[in-house]
């Protein structure tokens, strides 16, 4: 199965073999993944939502990274879907994937203290690691992120009772 957009219209390609009832249902599931990845809106007045992004980040960087990593940008993106996050030391600016809406809020504050580690030391290395260790959940929002990435990658929702 695959889905892509040509000359605005959404095309949905599924084997000839699929029953009318299984048609109708990966051509629902794809339109719904589709329109959630390019179709997505902010809740709030983009200029809004990077002004309270903005001030969230500036209250992390205080309460667990001693004030630095602040980006001059940070913002949510809707073209990120390998990714929760991305950050440009160059630029100093943060992008958040629209995938971590509607996650928790521990999880996300530490996607944003990760990129603004990111901002303070680029690559991966002790130093890296350490500038996180202040943020007490930041194994359990690895682990977190881990499963909902297992979980997206497997097409899998619901409860575990469900599954």
């Amino acid at each position: 199965m695959s889905a892509d957009i040509r000359d605005g219209v959404l095309r949905v390609s599924i084997p000839g073999h699929f029953s009318p009832s299984q048609e109708r249902q990966w051509v629902e599931r794809m339109v719904e993944r589709m329109s959630a990845k390019y179709f997505a809106r902010p809740a709030v007045d983009d200029d809004e939502a990077a002004s309270a992004l903005q001030r969230r980040a500036q209250a992390l960087a205080r309460q667990y990274l001693g004030g630095r990593g602040v980006p001059s940008t940070i913002g949510w993106v809707t073209n990120q879907t390998t990714r929760w996050a991305s950050a440009t030391p160059a630029h100093r600016s943060i992008r958040l994937s629209h995938r971590l809406r509607g996650m928790p809020e521990w999880v996300v504050d530490y996607v944003i203290l990760h990129e603004m580690a990111h901002l303070v030391e680029p690559s991966h290395n002790a130093v890296f690691w350490d500038l996180l260790s202040a943020y007490p959940s930041t194994e359990t929002a690895k682990a977190f992120l881990d499963g909902a990435a297992f979980a997206a990658h497997r097409n899998l929702t619901g409860t575990p009772e469900e599954l």
